[in-house]
């Protein structure tokens, strides 16, 4: 039970939502852990980014590329070219004074247009003609002749499709190497098969290198393995292999890790390496100042140092040759240039860094930095978590850029900024559910003390809640509890049962108001006032007041009754309401203080509603209602006039009511000769006629019954004013008017 207790205690500390979201921070990084394509490449799109608005500026060019491009096609006839005359541009580059030189071509198919070539295709020339084709040299062998005089790296390239992978294997020459730590074949890039060129071309050459390139899921070449592992051997890439020969070395090294290949060791220098041995080329924009026409090498008509001290790459950007590959940069780019680019990374040490710790780095900082949103954002403002997001994010971001621009490390900015953004999402709406709740729990609290409309209105527009009002047609009711002195006298000793009860009775009270869509005004210790037709209009204020007050009468009828049934003893003082109601215009609104304000209303009709409620208990009827109010309903409720009286503290007369039932009692004929009955009364009253009143009396008793009403009260007063008048008669001046002595 401790146990869960702590748990509880725990759980309640830390709070729901902030366990939502370290849950959503945890499957976030198990989804960058998994690093989907989709993730992977919101990765590599902010990279490309980085170095499109930044591109690589070149240092020089240390390295050139001999293109075939459609000028030299244009002037030399179609590809391919004759051996001899690619043995002919060999001869060239190495005559212009190029250190080394490597084919982004693989010479993997003897020549077609070899002179023995020729002979084999064409046996219906003379016999004399062929032997002499047959006696010359081979276009190959002529060609690895100028490979053997150079320094020639050959291009090697990897099959396209597993369909072409043979089951034996072209035995491939070993290239001399050194692994220092673990083995690295598990993390190397691998192809499974090789083409390679013609053997008398292989043995001619100083080296061989890889030109594959696999691009990313999206097709783009960001990446080019360094060293690679090919049917089970490890070799270098083109562009590292025309370095190793340039440089003289006769082998290289790679070094490993428990995290995979740490780098190469070649041309004197580490090169850092990701784990599968690949590196980012910094790109810059392909520029012609690179590319040198084959045919302006072999109609020698190049510049004298032209290609002297470079590096140099055989390639095409002929388009019909299509060697173009997409590239970070958004253009396409001739894929013996991304060799050269490759090249010029390394001479100048401007490769992009991907360390292998960087996704370890993404992950914690997604870690912190959303944690740091979780802890505390329950807790915080909207502005403060805006300004959070937006330093957060920016903040990582600009590192990342930061470091990129400085140091060439790439370090996502979009995975961490994700997880920030998506935490703060998160949190955001709980919070705003949280604050939902409050408001609605709010709502319901407030519409305990006013109309839900009122709430709503004022939820919609808030500009209600600024001081002032409006001038309305109102019609207010007021109640009040009779005896109220006797029933708390009975609590005396128990004020929390007082509490207990008068909550319980201004509950039942203060329903039949909220369903009349009425606005509770205040609570006044026994008393309610409310009214109609504000904030939110109503068309039968007057009916809905009336409508209210009749099923207020019923409720406290049944509530009295539960209190009976449910008493601990049979001393149960039933409680006892009156009710008065007036229509009238009346300012409405939020009055009060600049701290401290009600919406309430006020005016003259407020003040009779108030006195009316007051008459209840004189005149003996449970319901009162001011003049203005009968006209509008005394045709849907059972209503008859009372008396003319001049209430207190007020000048002018007023004509009052009784409310005695809804539209039933209205329809019922005993009703109807009542209400003729009391108009003959109240005629021969206002007429003196003392008799013919104290007759009409006695007939409204009766008539009383007949409705199962009671106006003892009622007739009692007129009783005791019949007889006081009768012994002492009222001057000529009298015009029927009654002056309240009490409120």
């Amino acid at each position: 039970m401790r146990y869960a207790d702590l748990l509880t205690g725990l759980f309640q500390s830390i709070g729901l939502g902030r366990l939502l979201g370290a849950l959503l921070v945890f499957c976030l990084l198990a989804i960058r852990i998994a690093d989907p394509s989709i993730v992977s490449e919101m990765r590599f799109t902010a990279f490309d980014f980085y170095q499109r608005i930044k591109p690589r500026e070149p240092q020089g060019l240390p390295v050139a590329i001999v293109d075939i491009d459609d000028a030299s096609l244009e002037e030399l006839g179609q590809w391919p070219w004759p051996r001899t005359r690619m043995g002919d541009l060999v001869t060239g580059i190495s005559r212009n004074g190029a250190v080394a030189l490597g084919f982004d071509i693989v010479f993997s198919e003897p020549d077609r247009l070899s002179p023995e070539k020729i002979a084999e295709d064409n046996p219906s020339f003379t016999p004399e003609v062929l032997e002499e084709l047959r006696r010359m040299a081979r276009n190959d062998d002529v060609f690895a002749k100028a490979i053997a005089s150079s320094r020639v790296i050959l291009g090697q390239s990897s099959v396209r499709t597993n369909d072409a992978n043979r089951d034996t294997k072209i035995k491939m020459r070993a290239v001399a190497h050194a692994v220092i730590g673990g083995d690295p074949h598990q993390f190397l890039n691998s192809f499974p098969d090789i083409l390679q060129n013609l053997p008398v071309l292989e043995d001619a050459a100083t080296g061989r290198g890889m030109f594959s390139v696999r691009p990313d899921e999206d097709g783009i070449y960001r990446r080019v393995p360094l060293v690679m592992r090919v049917q089970d051997q490890i070799r270098l890439g083109l562009a590292p292999e025309l370095l190793r020969v340039a440089t003289g070395a006769d082998a290289f090294a790679v070094r490993v890790n428990e995290a995979g290949i740490e780098g190469v060791v070649l041309a004197r220098q580490f090169i850092e390496t990701a784990a599968d041995g690949s590196v980012w080329p910094y790109y810059s924009p392909s520029s012609r100042a690179r590319y040198v026409s084959a045919a302006d090498i072999l109609a020698d008509r190049l510049p004298a140092q032209r290609l002297a001290g470079h590096l140099v790459l055989i390639g095409t950007s002929a388009i019909g040759l299509e060697d173009f590959r997409p590239t970070p940069l958004g253009k396409p780019m001739p894929g013996v240039e991304i060799h050269a680019q490759l090249l010029e990374n390394i001479l100048s040490k401007t490769l992009l860094k991907r360390p292998n710790y960087a996704v370890a780095v993404e992950l914690v900082a997604a870690l912190i930095l959303s944690f740091f949103v979780v802890l505390i954002a329950p807790r915080s403002g909207a502005v403060l978590m805006i300004a959070l997001t937006i330093s957060l994010a920016v903040g990582w971001a600009g590192s990342s850029y930061y470091l990129f621009s400085t140091n060439q490390i790439l370090i996502d900015p979009v995975w961490p900024v994700f997880c920030i953004i998506s935490s703060v999402m998160l949190m955001s709406s709980l919070n705003y559910l949280r604050e939902e709740r409050l408001r609605q729990h709010i709502r319901s609290a407030f519409g305990q003390y006013v109309s839900p409309d009122l709430v709503a209105s004022l939820a919609e527009n808030r500009d209600r809640l600024a001081l002032g009002g409006d001038r309305r047609e109102l019609t207010i009711l007021f109640s009040d509890v009779r005896g109220f002195t006797t029933l708390s006298e009975k609590y005396r000793e128990d004020p929390g049962g007082l509490t207990k009860l008068m909550n319980q009775f201004l509950t039942v009270l203060s329903k039949p108001i909220l369903d009349q869509r009425g606005t509770i005004d205040k609570f006044m210790g026994d008393a309610v006032m409310a009214f109609w037709n504000a904030p939110l209009e109503t068309a039968d204020h007057e009916h809905a007041a009336c409508r209210a007050a009749l099923t207020m009468q019923k409720d406290i009828k049944e509530f009295n009754r539960f209190r009976v049934q449910n008493a601990q003893d049979e001393d149960v003082l039933p409680i006892d309401v009156g009710i008065g109601i007036n229509s009238g215009t009346c300012i409405v609104g939020n009055m009060g203080s600049d701290t401290r304000f009600d919406y309430t209303a006020l005016g003259d009709a407020v003040n009779l509603a108030s006195r009316l409620e007051g008459q209840s208990k004189a005149y003996g009827i449970k319901i009162v209602l001011g003049e203005s109010t009968a006209r509008a309903v005394e045709r849907e409720f059972a209503v008859i006039e009372l008396d003319l009286i001049r209430v207190k503290g007020k000048t002018r007369p007023e004509r009052i009511f009784g409310l005695l039932g809804g539209v039933e009692m209205r329809e019922d004929s005993a009703f109807a000769a009542l209400s003729e009955t009391n108009s003959a009364m109240r005629t021969a009253y206002n007429q003196k006629d003392w008799t013919g009143a104290q007759s009409a009396l006695d007939r409204l008793m009766g008539d009383a019954k007949a409705l199962h009403i009671d106006i003892a009260d009622y007739a009692a007063l007129y009783v005791r004013r019949i007889q006081a008048f009768s012994e002492n008669a009222p001057g000529d001046e009298w015009d029927g008017v009654y002056v309240a002595e009490t409120k």
